[in-house]
């Protein structure tokens, strides 16, 4: 990464100007940071990665390797040893007298790598500072300029106003953006770059939750980004789908599980939403077919967590038998087989009116996979045996629609407001109950019901700058506990 610092003096007297940096890096107690000084920067490194700073063309005035945190606040930094036991280390170039209106300009680099031997370290080092710096620039400037202009998936014109200048600059900056989520080996996507270090307003988003990856890759799609979708389902999803079919609630980018406190079942349900979504889109059977097993897999799971919450029967035998078996090797609570799902917001632990649209959002997009793909698929030994399988499953997946329904109208519907609500538990008003309508069209938007719900959530949800809280009562953003929920 090179960072490039111009300093104009536009007053009227010579200026001196120092320039420091001070970096602290974490620190293992079994993977300790040192630091070296070498030519034009410094050394960090522990025993598996080395960080690097330095300037491109400019020697070092000064540096401290042991407790520079509180000296560079003066600047005076002093230290007589060029390699140390410390994490904490500040560095300073001298960047002499600029004279008024001259500028002067300083290029630093920071190379993070693999701790190799420290010649081959050295060599990388006078490596980089070779480099046309302005070469580089003008050649990263006209990479991206080229990749908006190949992602203009809505084909927008160059703006005419101002206000078109300002939907032009969100939408040029979602490009850009995009492909810095996501992870090019297992098409991993995180919800969200860390931009609060100290994480004093939010709380850790850079992890990937498989439901806010498929919504966004409905963006990538817009933008003529389906090779990125492809790979997230392809090669993401399957790598981090659970053996019972479901997915965790939250995983690294790399596949492997992250810390969570639970799952959400719409997480599950949202990847078939997703694989059917993207078909939509890019019209590619050989897609829904590579995808096919993973879906089945997640609906299998998803099928028996419905009947096991709203119990609803098994329709033959084999079905009991083996749901009495999964009872039997799993933990029981509260009379379940399956633990209680957390909400959209991750907050309240129940039956949510939005994860079970997402639910039956799944079993309308496995059906219609199942009709796209006809006779083309070869997950069955003939074409009867098949025929009878898929009449059987959409037959039972079309009684558990019905029983969802069912179970939304009679338990998450509140008669005195005539409107429904966001779970079996309280009477807030939570704006994701739209999710039954959009995406996951278990209600039509003009339906009696739907209308008065949207009308309560305009009332009681929307705020004086025409947003909308998440619900009654959301606190998020001022920090107030959300621990009544």
């Amino acid at each position: 990464m090179v960072k490039k610092y111009i300093f104009l003096n536009d007053g009227k007297i010579d200026l001196n100007a120092d320039f420091y940096i001070h970096s602290s890096l974490l620190s293992d107690y079994n993977n300790y940071v040192s630091c070296k000084i070498v030519d034009g920067g410094m050394l960090q490194y522990a025993h598996d990665f080395t960080f690097a700073t330095f300037a491109k063309g400019q020697k070092l005035a000064k540096h401290q390797i042991n407790g520079s945190k509180e000296t560079i606040k003066s600047g005076d930094i002093y230290d007589k040893d060029y390699i140390g036991m410390s994490n904490d280390t500040s560095i300073c170039y001298d960047l002499g007298t600029i004279h008024p209106q001259e500028k002067k300009t300083l290029e630093i680099c920071v190379a993070i790598g693999e701790n190799k031997n420290i010649s081959a370290i050295e060599n990388e080092i006078e490596r980089i500072k070779k480099i046309d710096l302005n070469k580089e620039y003008t050649t990263t400037k006209s990479y991206w300029r080229k990749y908006v202009k190949d992602h203009n998936g809505l084909n927008l014109k160059a703006p005419q106003n101002s206000y078109e200048e300002k939907i032009y600059d969100i939408y040029k900056r979602s490009i850009l953006l995009f492909p810095l989520l996501i992870n090019n080996e297992t098409g991993g996507i995180i919800a969200s770059a860390e931009v609060d270090e100290n994480f004093t307003q939010c709380g850790r988003y850079a992890y990937c939750w498989t439901r806010d990856a498929v919504f966004m890759t409905k963006a990538l799609d817009i933008l003529k980004m389906q090779k990125e979708t492809d790979k997230f389902y392809k090669v993401f999803c399957k790598k981090t789908q659970s053996k019972n079919g479901m997915w965790e609630q939250r995983f690294f980018t790399d596949g492997k599980l992250a810390p969570a406190w639970g799952y959400q079942i719409d997480e599950t349900a949202s990847v078939v939403y997703g694989v059917y979504e993207h078909y939509q889109h890019i019209k590619d059977e050989k897609f829904l077919k590579d995808n096919l097993t993973m879906c089945e897999k997640a609906v299998d799971f998803l099928k028996r967590y419905i009947k096991d919450w709203l119990k609803v029967d098994s329709e033959d035998q084999h079905d009991k038998d083996k749901v009495k078996q999964e009872m039997e090797e799993s933990l029981k609570q509260k009379g379940h087989k399956y633990h209680v799902s957390y909400d959209l917001w991750e907050m309240c632990e129940g039956i949510h009116l939005y994860s079970l649209a997402s639910i039956y959002a799944a079993f309308e997009c496995i059906m219609r996979i199942y009709r796209v793909l006809g006779d083309k698929t070869s997950n069955f030994e003939d074409n009867r045996l098949k025929d009878e399988k898929i009449i059987k499953s959409e037959r039972e997946l079309e009684k558990l629609q019905t029983e969802i329904k069912k179970y939304i109208n009679q338990n998450m519907y509140d008669e005195e407001r005539k409107t429904y609500l966001r779970n079996t538990e309280d009477q807030k008003m939570d704006i994701s109950i739209i999710g039954a309508v959009t995406p996951f069209n278990m209600f039509k938007p003009k339906e009696k019901k739907i209308v008065n719900t949207i009308e309560r959530i305009n009332l009681s949800l929307r705020t004086y700058t025409g947003g909308y809280q998440r619900f009654e009562g959301d606190h998020y953003r001022n920090r107030k506990s959300m621990a009544n929920c």
